[in-house]
């Protein structure tokens, strides 16, 4: 399994092989974004698109990562994975971003999903450090 980062110039080439696994993580961001909103963030925002693909360029997974800089720190965001076969590519995958973390000055990595995210890096060192939880406004008493 290879994994990589895609520049700008070639999103066109391989967004027809990550489309679907985008859409699903744009699902769970509960009306938030949609697809085409994850692809036009990777042109207007500073953002990276990386791939996990093997020998015949089959794609089975994309990370859309952002560097952000809080006021004493700078961060990997890690705002949307998708893909399939994730065992196979998560740790090629990580050893990448950390590496760019790394050399882009970040202190940490960071990231956001629904609850199962937990589970899938237990193993891998990151620390939950809190939930997010939100209230419909509708429903505030």
């Amino acid at each position: 399994m290879q994994v990589t980062y895609i520049a700008p110039e070639y999103i066109e080439v391989v967004w027809p092989k990550i489309e679907e696994y985008l859409k699903g993580a744009a699902d769970y961001t509960y009306g938030r974004f949609n697809v085409e909103d994850i692809k036009q963030g990777l042109y207007t925002k500073p953002q990276q698109l990386w791939i996990a693909y093997d020998e015949e360029e089959n794609v089975y997974g994309a990370v859309v990562t952002e560097i952000l800089i809080y006021p004493r720190m700078r961060t990997l965001v890690m705002h949307f994975t998708g893909g399939i076969e994730l065992d196979s590519w998560k740790p090629d995958m990580l050893k990448l971003l950390q590496r760019f973390a790394k050399d882009s000055g970040c202190d940490v990595i960071e990231s956001y999903g629904r609850m199962g995210w937990s589970k899938v890096f237990k193993n891998d060192g990151f620390n939950s450090r809190f939930m997010f939880y939100e209230l419909p406004v509708e429903k505030a008493v």
